[in-house]
């Protein structure tokens, strides 16, 4: 089994972060990412779509996307459970984990594709083969969608232990990849966000969390 992999980015981390979690060793490493964080010529070839992570198994079966990756592992190892035991849970850790990738990370994204120079002619992920130029005015945008966002948890952090209840999940695992990656694109928690500062420091303390960096 092998996990194409960038370490920088935060799906792939949240992969990562869940096989960690469920106590298995992570599978074989394939880093994508050369020189200028582009991605290999090599993997653009296997997987055209240009997108990580990928899981490849060990009969040459390949499969794409964080949350189809993790719904496989927790098939194949349902203890420790991350994605809900019951069928209301599953609702709520589907409910709070979806806006940490849909608001934290793609938010966080629209800050560092048309802010960061590494990527001036990359803006959008997926089109390795074409220019796709920086929009500047969107960084003002994805700041004020990752700020909504951080206000939209510290209102379920103020009543909630984790992010779907009183137990840590998937959408923990999530959430705190998309705040950590707004804190690299240097968006800091809001001094009015004391409850999501005080889950990241709980949840960062978690072995997994900092063997998944």
């Amino acid at each position: 089994m092998k996990l194409y992999n960038w370490q920088f980015a935060p799906n792939c981390r949240r992969v990562r972060m869940f096989i960690l979690e469920k106590g298995l060793d992570l599978p074989g490493i394939s880093e994508v990412i050369g020189d200028g964080m582009k991605l290999q010529p090599s993997f653009i070839d296997m997987w055209p779509s240009a997108m990580v992570p990928v899981l490849e198994l060990d009969d040459g079966t390949r499969f794409s996307e964080a949350l189809a990756i993790v719904k496989y592992f927790e098939e194949l190892h349902p203890e420790p459970n991350l994605l809900g035991a019951t069928p209301l849970e599953r609702a709520f850790v589907t409910m709070w984990e979806r806006p940490g990738y849909d608001e934290g990370i793609v938010g966080t994204a629209e800050v560092a594709r048309n802010e960061m120079e590494v990527f001036h002619d990359r803006a959008l992920p997926g089109f390795p083969n074409e220019a796709v130029v920086q929009i500047p005015a969107l960084v003002n945008r994805g700041k004020q969608r990752v700020m909504r966002y951080l206000r939209k948890i510290e209102g379920q952090l103020s009543k909630n232990r984790y992010m779907a209840g009183d137990r840590f999940t998937f959408a923990d695992i999530t959430n705190l990849c998309a705040v950590d990656f707004a804190l690299f694109a240097g968006m800091s928690i809001p001094q009015e966000c004391p409850n999501v500062a005080r889950w990241h420091k709980e949840v960062s303390a978690r072995p997994s969390a900092a063997a998944s960096v």
